[in-house]
């Protein structure tokens, strides 16, 4: 059942059965009701004169200060417990502010149940869909192989919980536009796991640009290179198929990269690029080059790798007056070369890479506004990978 308090459309709060609760009972009713904090505090020290002694703690969930709504946690559940989710997602749930792992859901239910007991999850399913059935739970992490996303996320979406989904965001745009509008329909919170938007040098190569040191800007080079060549039997050996990873390096880290650069540099305009086996003969690429035009007039080459042995993650940025150089996008140490002469900053990201993206998501619901990484950030990333595709001649997933 729901109600409308005017638009956009609010879930609905069952005010009559709150109004004679404590301030603590009130601010989880209003919580796990997915409701409008703002208009829902309004409502509350309008009608009852009681609540205006909470006056500060209805400021602070304006303002989302996290030691004045300790008591307001998103609870999550995490769809898949591979690799990342153990080394950075999980650990990120679980220590961040306003913040509980509830549950967790592998198909092997043994790994599943130990994962909780790793990471103090209340609760394990062997099945995603009964995870998604828990009524604690608010929001989930999907952390599934690519191929699953989009139906997960819109079942989530469907259950009334939000979503923060790994990246890629799905197969193909069509998937990601579904996922969109189930998202939009349930009036839930969707984003997408591209945690390099908020990394500092990311953010400080913006800074430098704009303030003009470098003059403007006309080429940037992007590599990733890793070798990756998985056994038989791998747990990651998913990412050798096509119909379960969507591509090869260029589907699965050069997105990451599309991000950053779109980040820099605005829309994207033209699109060339190739891709190749140069070494391995598997169903995806090992290797592939990107060629891009920019709105603005910047062009950008990105080059990725799975046959390579020496590992770079780099970012290069040429302008008319001077350039920008991040050997290791990762540690974000930074070369600058500008007017004023030459000098290195270091700005080093998170110590888990995932945090700032899982504490602006958790922000982001508790303030009734949209990730910084949105839906539409990474239905746009797809539509770059699927240009990308269609140049290099490869039939569509």
């Amino acid at each position: 059942m729901k109600v409308y308090l005017g638009p956009p459309k609010l879930p609905k709060l069952p005010i009559q059965n709150c109004a004679d609760r404590s301030w603590q009972d009130f601010t989880t009713c209003a919580f796990l009701s997915r409701t409008n904090f703002f208009t829902t505090a309004k409502l509350f020290t309008r009608l009852r004169p009681a609540f205006l002694a909470h006056s500060q703690e209805i400021e602070a969930l304006k303002c989302g200060e996290p030691n004045l709504v300790a008591e307001l946690k998103l609870k999550w559940g995490l769809i898949g417990c591979g690799d990342i989710a153990r080394r950075r997602v999980a650990p990120a749930l679980r220590d961040a502010e306003c913040s509980e792992l509830i549950a967790v859901s592998r198909a092997r239910s043994e790994l599943a149940a130990s994962f909780a007991r790793d990471f103090g999850a209340k609760r394990w399913y062997a099945d995603w869909r009964d995870l998604l059935k828990d009524d604690e739970i608010d929001a989930v992490y999907i952390a599934t192989p690519v191929h699953l996303h989009a139906e997960q996320a819109i079942a989530a979406a469907e259950a009334g919980k939000h979503v923060l989904c790994e990246k890629p965001m799905a197969m193909n745009v069509g998937e990601c536009e579904r996922m969109i509008d189930a998202a939009r329909s349930q009036g839930i919170k969707l984003s997408v796991a591209y945690y390099r938007h908020f990394y500092p040098v990311v953010e400080r190569i913006k800074e430098i640009i704009k303030s003009g040191e470098i003059g403007v800007p006309v080429l940037a080079q992007l590599e990733a290179f890793g070798s990756f060549n998985p056994v038989a039997g791998d747990p990651r050996s998913w990412f050798l198929k096509k119909q379960l990873a969507g591509g090869g390096p260029m589907f699965d880290f050069g997105c990451h990269r599309i991000e950053v650069l779109l980040n820099i540099f605005g829309p994207i305009s033209k699109v060339k690029a190739l891709i190749a086996n140069t070494v391995f003969d598997r169903e995806v690429e090992d290797t592939a080059a990107a060629l891009f035009r920019f709105t603005r007039g910047v062009c950008a080459v990105l080059s990725v790798s799975h046959a390579i042995a020496e590992a770079k993650d780099t970012i290069n940025i040429f302008g008319s007056l001077g350039s920008l150089h991040v050997s290791v996008l990762n540690q974000g140490k930074m070369q600058v070369i500008g007017k004023s002469g030459e000098r290195y900053e270091a700005l080093a990201p998170a110590a888990n890479l995932h945090a700032p993206l899982i504490d602006d998501f958790i922000t982001a619901v508790l303030r009734n506004r949209e990730p910084r990484v949105s839906g539409e950030t990474g239905r746009t990333v797809a539509g770059i990978e699927e240009e990308i595709y269609r140049q290099a001649g490869v039939p569509e997933t």
